[in-house]
């Protein structure tokens, strides 16, 4: 599942060296991305040291912003002993002049993780009135105690301006809880759903993964339907990656979600959104946006020509006949980010 993220953040941040000293740009190195957009600014944020994040005017061209955190948060290896400052799946989500970032700290392959969420009024780094503020843990997992794993959060509000957290991967599959009107705590009491889940089989110790491959929820709203989309299958393994997106709808948040045949996402349901191929491998951990009136998917796939490195894709995405999400495979290809100086 995670396991790899210190390898491929590692390899991330000597790609973004190496093309700073370099004549020509690289693609822009990303695990789990996720972005808004300020003013006529993008801003991209990621998996890595301290949520390493980039800005951009046009989403091709990227500029390196440094880190969230210099430190990871000082509460970070009481619910994951194993920290080493490497900060996993970002969400960014913004309220009432604020910009709430949601981060999952953890330990690999344990459900020994947290959710925590920083808080800042600008995500412009060279305001005068840009810093984070870190509210600590919202959500924690503990092994012997939870079959859900705390892990790849995000935020969304309801119709009625409700804050819910969507998050999970592996054990028993997606969860979504009530947050109360803070955004940085569960509301009580305490309301939970399993929205997504795959088959755990029988017997799998309650400490063990297993392969009930689901993670990184992002539900996104459009013409009356929550569309949850998910990451199915296996990360981080190059070239045996086999990471892939599905979707499911429902018409509230809570679901069921449904998949293009009816099957319920919580009873092993997923309809393909995209797969790798022959030039990008396992991809996924997407987030969605409607950006000035366009429809984007975001994600990371792993370029085979690149030694399996991973890179950001920036999709345009349509919707079919029957309200489907709809990708043009050649994007992969067309899309190339260009990291700045």
């Amino acid at each position: 599942m995670r396991a790899a993220h210190l390898v491929w953040a590692a390899l991330a941040i000597v790609s973004a060296a190496s093309a700073a000293g370099g004549a020509s740009a690289a693609q822009v190195g990303v695990h789990d991305p996720v972005m808004a957009k300020q003013g006529a600014r993008y801003y991209l944020f990621s998996t890595g040291p301290g949520i390493t994040f980039y800005s951009s005017t046009d989403l091709t061209n990227w500029k390196p912003e440094g880190r969230v955190f210099k430190e990871g948060p000082a509460w970070a290896p009481r619910a994951a002993p194993t920290f080493d400052g490497h900060i996993w799946a970002p969400d960014i989500y913004q309220h009432d002049g604020k910009y709430y970032l949601y981060y999952s700290v953890s330990g690999f392959g344990k459900n020994t993780s947290a959710i925590g969420v920083t808080v800042n009024t600008t995500l412009d780094p060279r305001s005068p009135a840009y810093k984070w503020e870190d509210h600590g843990p919202v959500v924690q997992s503990v092994p012997g105690r939870d079959l859900w794993n705390a892990i790849d959060a995000q935020v969304i509000d309801d119709a009625k301006g409700t804050p819910w957290m969507s998050f999970g991967s592996f054990w028993g599959g997606l969860k979504l809880v009530m947050l109360d009107a803070s955004r940085t705590r569960l509301a009580e009491p305490q309301e939970w759903h399993t929205i997504a889940r795959r088959e755990r089989p029988a017997f799998t110790p309650d400490d063990e993964a297993g392969p009930a491959q689901i993670e990184a929820p992002f539900i996104f709203p459009k013409n009356g339907w929550y569309y949850l989309f998910a990451s199915w299958d296996l990360c981080c393994k190059g070239k045996d990656s086999t990471y892939k997106v599905v979707v499911g709808r429902a018409k509230t948040i809570t679901g069921p979600y449904l998949d293009r045949n009816g099957v319920d996402l919580a009873k092993g349901g997923g309809t393909l959104v995209i797969a790798g191929d022959s030039d990008w491998r396992g991809l996924g951990h997407n987030s969605a946006y409607t950006f000035d009136g366009k429809d984007y998917m975001v994600l990371h796939a792993y370029e085979t020509a690149d030694r399996f490195k991973q890179k950001l894709k920036v999709l345009d995405m349509g919707w079919d006949r029957d309200g489907w999400p709809v990708l043009d495979q050649k994007d992969l290809n067309r899309y190339q980010s260009a990291l700045q100086p």
